[in-house]
């Protein structure tokens, strides 16, 4: 589940959650169990599920530290 490109995956840490209890927080930043709720409960439809989907996987894999200084501030 790899995006095509750089630009897409810099793209999906910095996109901000637009709803919930972590709204207005980096993806990269949500807490894992979180994103473990998603995969278990199914990840939203359309460009946020997938980079969700993703940043699950980022994290799963223990990639989350790697790519921190790739957030915008």
């Amino acid at each position: 589940m790899l995006p095509d490109n750089q630009a897409e995956l810099i793209d999906a840490i910095n996109q901000t959650m637009p709803f919930g209890k972590y709204a207005g927080r980096k993806l990269l930043q949500l807490p894992e169990p979180y994103l473990v709720w998603f995969n278990s409960n199914g990840f939203p439809e359309g460009k946020l599920g997938k980079q969700l989907a993703l940043v699950y996987e980022i994290k799963l894999n223990g990639l989350e530290g790697m790519l921190k200084p790739l957030l915008r501030s």
